[in-house]
């Protein structure tokens, strides 16, 4: 027999490739679902999502989409709406109570009842004969009471509408509120239809999207350039970081450094005694991913440094390199896990023309592919079970894409609140496809967008694309690797501005150690590279220096935590400025309830002025209302849509405004 299928549902949404990869999402998100629903001829349709969670035993790397097994339980639903004027686009909501796994998707059904309903109605409306419409009424009531729950109600009024004396009559109690809630109710829903395959959803912890990321040395925590400090000694610098209002201390490597090809400063080949050498020279003989150097202390000083970050209301975030020193134990139990030249000597870490000596990259291609996964899992699993739960991952664009899907399903399995970083500056497609296989954050190119224009463009795909169903971005404004020109020669006019736009632009920012002292000597003009890196020598700073932005940070920080519209992604729209230097851009609440306005020159050099333009949302229609700096908690009258500002990033580059209402 020839299958006959009436009800068409296509292209439900979101949806990340189809459902192979999951849609990103926040635990406590209500989440907006459309699809594409009709059926042929003039009946009406009801349609509904139907989402649930998974059990994590569920959960496969590399799962391809599957067809939805209704019969499963736990799901839940909500209905979707249309309108003719959509197109046949239904659309509605559904809420993420949990953090973990969850599947989606779209059902519809001919709503008999209604249809045959308006039909009568508008004979009768038309002075038509409705006999047959009412035989026909009081035939589909049957065939719903045979498996209803309020069978005998229905049979009453059937019997009712039976009784009644004339047509008018019986089609009064076939038409009441009554018939029809029992008609919903009791829907057996006769051609139930679903979308081909459940749709995935990760919904991860808050931290996923808003957070703000400090990264430190902790052996650079002292005044001894000679002597680097110890997780103890350490300690001190959580209450700091704590007070400019981080809330995730991120950690380079805090393993075992090895000393063969050990590096000197500046990246230099010579290594004197004393050196450190670089934290992701990872391994030497006191052991590998799962130590922690001795010049930092033991695992349980560790310990008691995590413990110490959660009582500043703060997490550690780990750097996982997986890479190896020539010293690592690997390289001595596992030769076949890193690549070997004709000679024998084993390859060494380059980029050209940098080379990297001190580092063996691990050979993903191995024989030993099981055992070599499953040590990387031991060390990710190792940490998470002393507490961490958010991994910053050094490179994951050189390792394959599925292992990287295996690893943190596997880690999901068992930590569900677990939290992935990506750092991966590489071409855009790899970048998107490392965030698909389920990297929570991605690094991104913030750091080279310092245009106006170019701000806008990268901004507009990174939040208001279908990237935001995938990636999540992370504005760090530097990293140990990454000084750009722009702070090398913007001064601290250029620290303030990028320290501003990394806040209010994404949920998820960072800076390194050393930005709000306004840091920005390269190693050599054109270079990137800091110079006396941190990466290869112990820092001493003073944390007071004259000229640092610490308060401003601090403020910016605040303001984040306090508004909900900066915690936020895919509320960010741009707004029109007559200045090219002049970027400025808000972020609302749905409910628009909080309205943050933020304006910035993006010149480090010299003022700047002209009209921004708001939408009417943002000030409610008002033709006059009340701004506040939250920066400088002044307050301005703004008047109807265009408004005029001066920027000096001599004295402050940016305004953060609040529109706070009727003037």
């Amino acid at each position: 027999m020839i299958d006959q299928v009436r009800i068409v549902i296509e292209n439900a949404t979101p949806a990340v490739d189809g459902g192979r990869f999951p849609v990103k999402a926040v635990q406590g998100d209500t989440l907006e679902v459309s699809a594409d629903v009709w059926k042929d001829g003039h009946e009406l349709l009801k349609v509904a999502v139907m989402w649930r969670k998974l059990d994590l035993s569920e959960l496969k790397p590399h799962a391809e989409p599957q067809a939805p097994d209704l019969q499963k339980k736990g799901w839940k639903e909500a209905p979707l709406q249309s309108e003719y004027a959509l197109n046949d686009r239904w659309f509605g909501k559904m809420t993420l109570d949990e953090v973990g796994p969850y599947v989606f998707t779209v059902v519809a059904w001919t709503d008999f009842y209604s249809s045959w309903a308006e039909e009568l109605r508008k004979k009768m409306a038309a002075n038509q004969d409705v006999t047959s419409e009412l035989l026909e009424g009081v035939a589909l009531m049957e065939k719903v009471a045979v498996k209803a729950k309020a069978k005998s109600a229905i049979l009453e009024k059937i019997a009712a509408i039976k009784a009644a004396k004339d047509n008018q009559a019986k089609a009064h109690i076939a038409l009441s509120h009554e018939v029809a809630g029992l008609m919903e109710h009791n829907d057996p829903r006769f051609d139930l239809q679903a979308y081909d395959v459940e749709i995935p959803v990760w919904a991860d912890r808050e931290k996923a999207r808003f957070g703000a990321w400090y990264e430190m040395f902790p052996r650079s925590c002292g005044t001894d350039p000679k002597k680097g400090t110890t997780f103890k000694q350490a300690e001190h610098r959580l209450e700091a970081i704590a007070k400019m209002g981080f809330d995730t201390v991120y950690l380079p490597p805090i393993h075992p450094i090895g000393t063969s090809h050990r590096k000197g400063p500046n990246n230099s080949e010579t290594c004197n005694p004393g050196d450190p050498g670089s934290p992701w020279a990872i391994g030497a003989k006191e052991g590998g991913h799962t130590a922690v150097h001795p010049d930092l202390g033991t695992l349980a000083d560790f310990d008691h440094f995590l413990a110490e970050t959660k009582k500043h209301g703060m997490e550690i975030a780990l750097d996982i390199a997986l890479q190896c020193a020539p010293d690592h134990p690997w390289v001595k139990e596992h030769p076949a896990w890193f690549s070997h030249r004709p000679d024998g000597t084993i390859k060494y870490a380059e980029n050209p023309p940098k080379k990297y000596q001190d580092i063996y990259p691990i050979n993903f291609e191995t024989e030993d592919r099981e055992g070599l996964y499953a040590a990387v899992l031991d060390i990710f699993l190792f940490w998470a079970k002393h507490g961490v739960r958010i991994f910053r991952v050094d490179n994951p664009h050189t390792k394959a894409q599925s292992f990287w899907e295996w690893i943190i399903v596997e880690v999901h399995k068992r930590y569900p609140d677990a939290l992935f970083l990506a750092e991966a500056f590489t071409r855009p497609k790899r970048m998107r496809r490392i965030a698909k296989v389920g990297f929570t954050q991605s690094y991104t190119y913030f750091t080279w967008r310092n245009g106006k224009k170019e701000l806008e463009e990268y901004c507009n795909e990174l939040f208001n694309s279908e990237l935001k169903l995938m990636v999540r971005p992370n504005f760090f404004t530097n990293t140990p690797d990454i000084l750009h020109e722009y702070l090398q020669k913007g001064g601290r006019a250029a620290f303030m501005i990028r320290e501003v736009l990394a806040a209010t632009l994404s949920p998820s920012y960072g800076i390194y150690s050393g930005f709000e002292l306004c840091e920005n000597v390269p190693v050599k003009e054109g270079s990137e590279e800091y110079l006396d890196s941190e990466k290869y020598q112990v820092k001493v700073r003073d944390w007071d220096k004259p000229g640092n932005i610490k308060p401003l940070v601090t403020a910016v920080n605040r303001i984040r935590r306090e508004h909900k519209a900066l915690q936020l992604g895919d509320n960010l729209r741009f707004l029109p400025s007559s200045n090219p230097n002049i970027v400025a851009f808000s972020k609302a609440t749905p409910d628009y309830k909080d309205v943050v306005v933020t304006v910035v020159n993006v010149d480090p050099y010299s003022p700047q002025e002209g009209m921004v333009t708001l939408f009417d949302k943002l000030f409610h229609h008002q033709p006059n209302y009340l701004v506040c700096d939250l920066l400088t908690n002044a307050y301005y009258t703004w008047h109807g849509q265009t408004n005029y500002v001066r920027l000096d990033p001599r004295v402050l580059p940016a305004h953060v405004l609040h529109v706070v209402g009727g003037a």
